[in-house]
């Protein structure tokens, strides 16, 4: 296998994000997609034109992913919506734990058939096994798959049935597998972080099945082969590393946020750049993050 090689990261985009993450390259737009999930903001960057656009809304957002033009699913507080960004339309919403008042979505992608997967958490960062992990298909059928999580990161996918999440709290990144049914047929640790590593955040895999994870407290991104051993790593002027996706020529670039949440005034005279929203050129290619795909019958009734 090839030695991977990666540039110093450069500050593309220098805002001062609380807590940057849900990074996402949409090819048709030429452009980099990212959340503040604080600030209530989806940021996006056209990287040949480099033009910047930030929506706001009224929740605090997750993540979003792709579904055609300027529309997309938003993970915000309570819900999932489906919306255009452009015209601020809102074209469906789906309650997400209207029970659970203080939980909120965490991190979300597709998987590689198209369906959405996603994270919940207590928003109050408390001590508490609130967080679940929940499915919506094509039809708008939603599933929580797993429980008992303290906050959820992730997911990213090897193939339909076998993935990789995070309970960040735990320091533990999971490799499950689950059946056509949405059953887990294994669960299985796959890396647990030490103190000094920090904490695992967001992350994607690349072509060779290499997993990229965002240290958060640990101002790096890992990259660990399938059988969980370290292989390269990339060091950043930020802290909090949280989220990471491949993009731009040949799905060769890796976009990164970054937060200052939680930092103190020595933390940010020393990591100076945090909040920044980074890219590194890299010698891998990583697997394209699909659009999350609606029925033909949902299409006809919100599009």
């Amino acid at each position: 296998m090839n030695k991977i090689i990666t540039t110093e990261p450069k500050p593309i985009w220098k805002l001062r994000c609380t807590l940057g993450e849900g990074t996402l390259w949409v090819k048709e737009h030429n452009s980099i997609y990212f959340v503040d999930i604080k600030k209530k903001k989806i940021c996006s960057l056209n990287i040949k034109n480099k033009k910047k656009n930030i929506f706001k809304v009224n929740k605090e957002v997750g993540f979003i992913a792709h579904i055609k033009n300027h529309i997309f699913i938003l993970g915000l507080q309570g819900e999932l919506r489906i919306q255009n960004l452009k015209s601020k339309k809102v074209l469906k919403s789906i309650p997400i734990e209207p029970k659970i008042k203080l939980n909120r979505i965490n991190d979300g992608k597709t998987d590689p058939a198209g369906n959405l997967w996603f994270g919940t958490m207590d928003n109050l960062e408390r001590n508490v096994e609130k967080g679940s992990l929940y499915k919506l298909d094509k039809n708008l059928k939603l599933t929580k798959v797993d429980k008992n999580y303290r906050i959820t990161n992730g997911p990213a996918f090897i193939d339909e049935y076998n993935l990789y999440h995070t309970d960040s709290r735990k320091k533990t990144i999971y490799k499950i597998k689950i059946n056509k049914k949405n059953k887990i047929i294994s669960k299985n640790i796959f890396k647990k972080f030490s103190p000094e590593e920090g904490v695992p955040d967001g992350m994607t895999l690349d072509k060779n099945k290499n997993l990229w994870v965002a240290h958060f407290r640990g101002a790096c991104i890992s990259v660990f082969n399938s059988k969980a051993k370290l292989i390269h790593r990339i060091h950043f002027p930020a802290k909090n590393i949280t989220n990471c996706a491949f993009g731009g020529k040949n799905n060769q670039e890796l976009y990164v946020s970054t937060a200052t949440k939680g930092m103190n005034k020595a933390d940010l005279r020393k990591f100076r750049y945090s909040g920044f929203f980074f890219s590194v050129k890299t010698n891998s290619k990583g697997i394209l993050q699909k659009k999350f795909i609606l029925s033909n019958e949902e299409k006809r009734s919100l599009l």
